[in-house]
């Protein structure tokens, strides 16, 4: 029998597979940073801290601003204290800058009308998550929403998809997550469900094809030919 013919429901990460999110999340990052008399970088750079959460991510833009190491107690005692900038930076400018990638809303839209439940797992925090769909027309496609502060744990561990196999009392059979990162492939493999990979997001300049999804795709709009061909 044909894999992709079992899928009932599908989970979407959102910065880098729906959504084009660094822009905005760059000049929150480069607005935190000035406020600490540090100098910005690039949207680049911050393209490829993209992935792990808020919180990672200014842990890396703070480490390569400054020299100091990562994991040093001196940078999480003054992460801990520019969270809540960074947070209102963000917070600020939430779609400014943003785009949606091409074809995401006609092809969530087809893939609800052909009664696929749809859900949004990503390990942005969920306060901004919420915005960001409204923003973009797309928040009454998704029977649920995921943030990375919704449960206890998020990508790469398996939590938020087995979540939602109970949830929507799914087998693993039935769900698929598609997403652009290393993350969303690690997760449905400890979830032991499908997964496709995009190219085009943001993977740590990783080839996403290297973390083994079912299916690569280029584009969107690709990902039809799998769930609408049936």
């Amino acid at each position: 029998m044909n894999q992709w013919a079992n899928i009932q429901a599908i989970a979407f990460d959102l910065d880098g597979t729906l959504i084009d999110s660094v822009p905005d999340l760059a000049a929150a990052t480069n607005a935190t940073l000035v406020e600490c008399h540090l100098a910005s970088v690039s949207e680049d750079l911050v393209r490829s801290w993209v992935g792990n959460g808020a919180q990672v991510l200014m842990q890396r833009a703070l480490s390569h601003a400054s020299s100091m190491a990562q994991d040093s107690a001196e940078l999480q005692t003054q992460l801990a204290h520019i969270m809540p900038r960074f947070m209102h930076h963000y917070g600020e400018h939430l779609q400014q800058h943003s785009r949606l990638y091409s074809d995401v809303l006609t092809v969530l839209q087809k893939l609800k009308q052909a009664g696929y439940k749809l859900a949004v797992v990503t390990n942005k925090p969920y306060r901004f998550t919420v915005p960001l769909l409204d923003a973009f027309g797309l928040d009454g496609l998704f029977s649920e929403v995921l943030g990375g502060d919704s449960l206890v744990k998020m990508k790469p561990d398996p939590m938020p998809l087995q979540h939602l196999l109970q949830q929507w009392q799914l087998t693993p059979q039935q769900l698929l997550m598609v997403g652009d990162s290393k993350n969303d492939i690690l997760a449905a493999k400890a979830a032991n469900v499908m997964s496709i990979g995009l190219t085009y997001g943001y993977n740590y300049g990783e080839d996403i094809g290297l973390s083994e999804p079912n299916a690569v795709c280029e584009n969107f709009a690709d990902i039809a030919q799998y769930l609408l061909s049936q």
